[in-house]
C-alpha cells in the first residue's frame, strides 16, 4: 500500500514538473515573439517614415527634419540597444563581457536622451509656428534646424558614454564585485538624479508647458476663425439682399489669399495635434521607467522582482515602434505617403518612383487650379482659341 502511495506521489510530482516546464516554455516563446515583433516594427516602421519623407516633396518641411532624425534615433535603438536586452532575456545571462556591457548601457542612455530632446525641439518648432507665426520663418530656418539637431545628437554624450566608460556613474563596490556574465545598470545617487533630470524631467517639463501654450493659442485661433466665418456669412447674406433690391451683382468677399492662410493654419494645427500625441505617447511609455529608475536608485533597501525591470525597459522600447503608427493614424499626409511607399515596395512594377511622385503632385496641383477657373472665362478662352 505504501509503495502504491509513493508511486502515485512520484507520478503526480512528475506531472506537476512537466506542466510547469510546459508553461515556462509557452511563456518563453510568447515573450520571445513579442520582443522580436517590437524590434521588427521599430526598424521597418521608422525606415518607412524616412523613405516616405525623402520620396514626397510635400513632407519636406522643417518640422519633418526633426521627425526624420527622431526616426533614425529609434532605428538605432532597435538595432543597437534592443538586441542586447533581447539576448539577456533569451540566455538569462550576459554573454558579451564588461566592455560591451558599458557600450550597451551608454547607448541606452544616449538614444533615450536623444529621442526626448528631438521631441523638445519639435515642441519649440510648433510653438513658433502657431503661437508666433510671424517670427517662425525668421527663427526656424534650415540653418537653425541643423544647429538644433547637432545639439540634440551631441549633448547626450555628457551623460552617457563619458561618465559610464569613466566609471563615474556607479559605486566602487559594484566595480569591485562585477562579474563577466552580469550586466546591471547599477548607478549612484548623484548620477541617477542628474541623468534622469537631463534625459527626462527637464525636457518633459519644457514640452508640457510649450504644448499648453500651443493648444491655448490654437483654441483661440479656431474660435476667432469661426467668428470670422459667421460674420462673413452674415455680410454675404446682407450683400445678396441689397444686391437683389438694387439689381446689382454681389461678390464673394473671400479671396484666395485668405483661403490659403486658413488652410495653412488648419494644417499647422493638425501637425501640432499629431506631434502632441507623439509627445504624450513618449511620456506614457517612459514615465513609469524613470519613476522606477529614480526610486530604486535612491532607495537602498527597496526590493523588486526582476520581471518588473524587464517590463519597464521594454515599455520604453515600445515607444520606438509606436511613432510610425501614430503618424499613419493621425496625419493624412503621412498616411498617403506610407500607402504610396508601400505600394512601390511590394509591387513588382512601380509606376511611381520618387521623381514621378513629385511630378504627379505638381500635375494634381495644376489640374485643381484649372478646375477652379470660372466657367465663363474658360469658355471665352476656348472661343479665343477658335
Amino acid at each position: 500500500m505504501d509503495q502504491v502511495n509513493v508511486t502515485a506521489n512520484a507520478t503526480s510530482n512528475a506531472t506537476g514538473v512537466n506542466d510547469e516546464e510546459w508553461t515556462d516554455s509557452v511563456v518563453f516563446k510568447i515573450r520571445t515573439a513579442v520582443l522580436l515583433l517590437i524590434v521588427i516594427m521599430a526598424v521597418l516602421g521608422n525606415m518607412l517614415v524616412i523613405v516616405s519623407v525623402m520620396r514626397h516633396r510635400k513632407l519636406r518641411v522643417i518640422t519633418n527634419y526633426f521627425v526624420v532624425s527622431l526616426a533614425f534615433a529609434d532605428i538605432l535603438v532597435a538595432m543597437v540597444v534592443m538586441p542586447f536586452n533581447f539576448s539577456v532575456q533569451f540566455y538569462n545571462e550576459w554573454i558579451f563581457g564588461t566592455v560591451i556591457c558599458d557600450l550597451w548601457n551608454s547607448s541606452d542612455v544616449y538614444f533615450t536622451s536623444t529621442s526626448i530632446l528631438h521631441l523638445c525641439c519639435i515642441s519649440v518648432d510648433r510653438y513658433y509656428a502657431i503661437v508666433k507665426p510671424l517670427k517662425y520663418p525668421i527663427k526656424m530656418t534650415k540653418k537653425m534646424a541643423f544647429v538644433m539637431l547637432a545639439a540634440t545628437w551631441l549633448s547626450p554624450i555628457t551623460i552617457s558614454y563619458a561618465p559610464i566608460f569613466m566609471g563615474w556613474y556607479t559605486t566602487s563596490e559594484y566595480i569591485r564585485t562585477r562579474a563577466q556574465n552580469q550586466c546591471e545598470f547599477k548607478v549612484n545617487k548623484p548620477y541617477a538624479v542628474i541623468s534622469s533630470s537631463i534625459s527626462f524631467w527637464i525636457p518633459c517639463t519644457i514640452m508640457i508647458f510649450t504644448y499648453l501654450a500651443i493648444f491655448k493659442e490654437a483654441n483661440r485661433q479656431e474660435k476667432a476663425l469661426h467668428a470670422r466665418a459667421g460674420n462673413a456669412m452674415l455680410m454675404h447674406r446682407h450683400s445678396r439682399e441689397v444686391g437683389d433690391k438694387n439689381g446689382a451683382l454681389h461678390i464673394n468677399a473671400t479671396t484666395p489669399t485668405k483661403d490659403r492662410n486658413i488652410l495653412k493654419m488648419k494644417r499647422e494645427h493638425k501637425a501640432a495635434r499629431t506631434l502632441g500625441i507623439i509627445m504624450g505617447a513618449f511620456i506614457l511609455c517612459w514615465l513609469p521607467f524613470f519613476l522606477f529608475y529614480l526610486s530604486t536608485s535612491l532607495c537602498d533597501t527597496c526590493e523588486y522582482p526582476e520581471v518588473l525591470t524587464v517590463i519597464m525597459f521594454w515599455t520604453g522600447y515600445f515607444n520606438s515602434a509606436l511613432n510610425p503608427i501614430i503618424y499613419a493614424y493621425f496625419n493624412r499626409d503621412f498616411r498617403n505617403a506610407f500607402k504610396n511607399t508601400l505600394a512601390c515596395a511590394f509591387c513588382s512594377f512601380c509606376r511611381r518612383n520618387s521623381l514621378d511622385s513629385d511630378a504627379l503632385e505638381r500635375l494634381d496641383r495644376r489640374g485643381s487650379a484649372q478646375l477652379r477657373v470660372p466657367i465663363p472665362s474658360r469658355r471665352q478662352s476656348d472661343l479665343a482659341s477658335l
